[in-house]
């Protein structure tokens, strides 16, 4: 065992010691933002951009993905089909329902008849 003043003299040499540190441990890196979209695709100088429309439309510009088309946008078929898409999901959400709740009631039953009870089922009558 340790004694006390052991211990102090200890943790006092412990708080005083500072770390060394170096002058190759700190040092700052300058990054460069990049320009363009493919930085593999340069051929020049690094502060040149790849493509001379990237200095032109920008850096955000999506215009170069866009696609001439042959022929007009059909907005009649086009709401149709997203008609027929929209009663597609509603009949689906529908049916998942349905199939939720008649796996619940069907649970429902068979706990009870694991119970042992004899008035599990539903019987309908009649209304006359």
């Amino acid at each position: 065992m340790l004694d006390k003043s052991q211990d102090d003299s200890e943790l006092a040499a412990v708080k005083t010691q500072q770390p060394i540190a170096s002058e190759d441990e700190h040092r700052v890196l300058k990054f460069r933002p990049r320009t363009s979209a493919h930085p593999l695709a340069r051929r020049g100088d690094p502060g040149e951009p790849a493509l001379k429309q990237d200095v032109d439309r920008g850096p955000n510009d999506l215009a170069r993905y866009e696609q001439r088309r042959d022929e007009p946008d059909d907005f009649r078929h086009r709401m149709l089909a997203n008609i027929a898409a929209f009663a597609f999901t509603v009949a689906l959400t529908a049916v998942g329902i349905w199939l939720a709740m008649s796996i619940a009631d069907l649970r429902k039953t068979q706990d009870c008849v694991l119970m042992g009870r004899r008035d599990c089922a539903r019987i309908s009558t009649p209304h006359f």
